[in-house]
């Protein structure tokens, strides 16, 4: 009679000490003694988890339905039973099996007689093997959505860090690779870079990616850029949970490299044209503008290049109307915009650093008065707090006059601490840097002209919140206090054509 022979173990099961090779040995020694002839042996490694593919059974299901007429297979051996099935759906497609190739199951300890006693024993038994794998399933879930809640990830570390066995802390930044991914966020964060131009400079700056694939790849890259784990969090079933490991990345450089990556396409990549890649918007619809280069070759023989900024949106609502600016048409609406933020004349400008030095000062001079006055005054009361329990420890006044003023200065304390922590403190350097943003405001434009586009969109970034472009028209919104320059410092009671 010929048999073939399966035997299997689970990862979680052979750290816990099972063994394919004791299982091999007893199902040959049952062989031997049936005086059965061993056509073949299944061995693996692999989960019976829910979901699994079960990729080596299925390949012995496959070659038994090839083979057993022509290998004259009668008998599938195994050591037990939830070593051959561990689920109600494998059970019933080796009983299938039975049926339509007469290949039957024998197991070397678990023993089922035959009619409908054996069957019924057969299904009880296998209905316990699912439930023990179904609640190990759970148990295991349990644990590690536990681990998940209390701050530390399941499985192996993102690239940048590195498992260690340490109780407090069992992920740490790895040495080399976490400078890695602080490198690449860094690189990608200026947004003129594409992945091909940030794989080759990594590559140039000696950064690897694994021994056998030092180079990095779209996916690799993309899948570091968009991993929360990086700035302390860990997603697991779609839900965020704060880490306890240390963070590699700040959160507003994630968010920038969130917004350069929601923002890109195709086009947008190339660092000889500064304002794609997300930093304007479309007025109309939302959508990243983006550049493209044209080049047009002349009679001559030469080529004529010109550089087109456009909506990225490939599926326009109806009423979206076409959206193309030249490069220099933008520039130019650039300059302009940054030409509102200058104040007139020199003189004019010397005036408003003047006043602003002398405000500033004022300003930190009634500061340090106000917060002495108010530190004085919280003395005294505290001193007349003293004084009161120093009368009622004496006997000069009784235990209903002490609650009654001491219920009131408490009061008059608790107003004058709140007015000391409200008042606005100005450090040493408050004023220097507030010339030096009024400065920066009055050159913005020549220094967005010889600047390079990595300058040019620091500049945009640090003077606006919203670039928008429209068919006909830019509009720059500015963060403060770079609006009221834009606006001209226009003083409500004056005449109307007076700054």
């Amino acid at each position: 009679m010929n048999v073939i022979v399966w035997a299997r173990v689970s990862s979680r099961e052979q750290r816990e000490g099972y063994s394919l090779d004791a299982q091999l040995r007893a199902c040959r020694d049952r062989a031997e003694k049936n005086g059965w002839t061993v056509v073949r042996e299944f061995v693996v490694a692999e989960s019976a988890k829910r979901g699994a593919e079960r990729l080596a059974f299925n390949d012995m299901l496959k070659w038994l339905r090839a083979n057993a007429k022509r290998e004259q297979i009668t008998i599938i051996l195994s050591h037990k039973l939830d070593r051959a099935c561990r689920n109600m759906r494998d059970a019933v497609r080796l009983q299938e099996l039975e049926d339509q190739h007469g290949v039957q199951l024998a197991f070397v300890e678990n023993q089922f007689g035959p009619g409908a006693a054996g069957a019924l024993s057969f299904n009880v038994m296998a209905a316990v093997a699912q439930y023990y794998s179904d609640n190990l399933r759970a148990e295991v879930l349990k644990g590690m959505d536990e681990k998940v809640r209390q701050g530390w990830p399941t499985g192996l570390a993102p690239y940048g860090y590195i498992n260690v066995d340490d109780r407090d802390e069992p992920v740490q930044p790895h040495p080399e690779k976490s400078r890695t991914v602080v490198r690449i966020f860094e690189l990608y964060g200026r947004g003129n870079m594409t992945f091909r131009e940030l794989s080759d400079r990594l590559e140039r700056e000696g950064h690897t990616y694994r021994p056998s694939q030092p180079r990095f790849t779209r996916t690799s890259l993309s899948y570091i850029l968009n991993n929360r784990y990086y700035i302390g969090d860990i997603v697991r079933r779609g839900q965020t949970f704060p880490g306890k490991h240390r963070q590699l990345i700040s959160r507003a450089l994630f968010d920038t490299c969130q917004d350069i990556l929601n923002g890109r396409n195709r086009r947008t990549g190339a660092p000889d044209i500064p304002l794609s890649g997300g930093l304007l918007r479309c007025a109309h619809c939302g959508c990243a503008i983006t550049g493209e280069r044209i080049r047009r070759r002349l009679k001559d023989g030469g080529v004529n290049e010109h550089v087109y900024y456009r909506c990225a949106n490939n599926a326009p609502l109806p009423g979206h109307p076409r959206l193309r600016w030249r490069e220099t048409d933008v520039e130019e609406a650039i300059l302009a915009d940054l030409a509102t933020l200058c104040i007139g004349p020199g003189d004019a400008r010397d005036l408003i650093r003047k006043t602003l030095t002398l405000v500033l000062a004022d300003l930190a001079s009634h500061q340090a008065q106000q917060t002495a006055q108010l530190t004085k005054r919280l003395s005294e009361l505290q001193n007349m707090q003293e004084r009161l329990l120093n009368a009622y420890l004496a006997g000069t006044i009784d235990e209903a006059t002490l609650r009654a003023k001491s219920d009131d200065l408490k009061g008059d304390m608790a107003r004058v601490t709140e007015a000391l922590e409200g008042v606005t403190r100005l450090d040493e350097g408050a004023i220097d840097r507030a010339m030096a943003l009024f400065d920066f405001a009055q050159h913005a434009a020549d220094v967005w002209r010889g600047s390079n586009s990595a300058t040019r969109r620091e500049i945009l970034d640090a003077l606006s919140l919203n670039r928008t472009l429209s068919d006909a028209t830019l509009c720059i919104q500015k963060r403060k206090p770079f609006d009221l320059l834009a606006g001209g410092l226009v003083l409500k009671k004056s005449r109307s054509d007076r700054i």
